[in-house]
């Protein structure tokens, strides 16, 4: 089993600005290659492991041929690292896309924590409502057996 070291996962993650247009390529593989169930499916698969292509295969039921064509997509976007020894072809996960992918979404978490936000002080403020007619409910009821 061929395991990678967390220091050699690790990127240097490109400024905003560097090479745009490579950058973009590489998303645009990436997010193409994730768009997929299958393939989402493969690198579940492989997470911590590596495996041949026909062991990644065996739960899908499609062609080994149709197996290979989304490996190829993985493969170009960087996912996933294939080695082979004459006819077989061992697979392994690289997560550095994904972390790439993951810096690129995470410019725009500062607009659903905006949304979080907003969704929390409104569920405060409906709770102190409550809250506040509870009190006004039992007020009145205490004056009403008052009387």
């Amino acid at each position: 089993m061929h395991m990678m070291s967390i220091k050699a996962q690790l990127r240097v993650v490109p400024e905003l600005g560097t090479d745009v247009d490579a950058e973009r390529s590489r998303l645009d593989n990436v997010f193409f290659a994730l768009s997929d169930p299958i393939r989402r499916a493969l690198l579940q698969r492989l997470d911590g492991q590596s495996l041949l292509v026909s062991e990644l295969a065996a739960p899908f039921d499609i062609s080994l041929q149709a197996i290979s064509r989304h490996i190829q997509v993985l493969v170009r976007a960087g996912l996933i690292r294939q080695e082979r020894s004459g006819r077989i072809s061992r697979c392994s996960l690289d997560a550095g896309p994904l972390f790439d992918a993951s810096m690129w979404i995470n410019r725009y978490s500062k607009y659903w924590q905006h949304q979080f936000d907003v969704l929390a002080a409104t569920l405060a403020d409906i709770d102190e409502r409550k809250s506040r007619e509870r009190r006004t409910k039992r007020a009145s009821r205490k004056g009403a057996r008052a009387k």
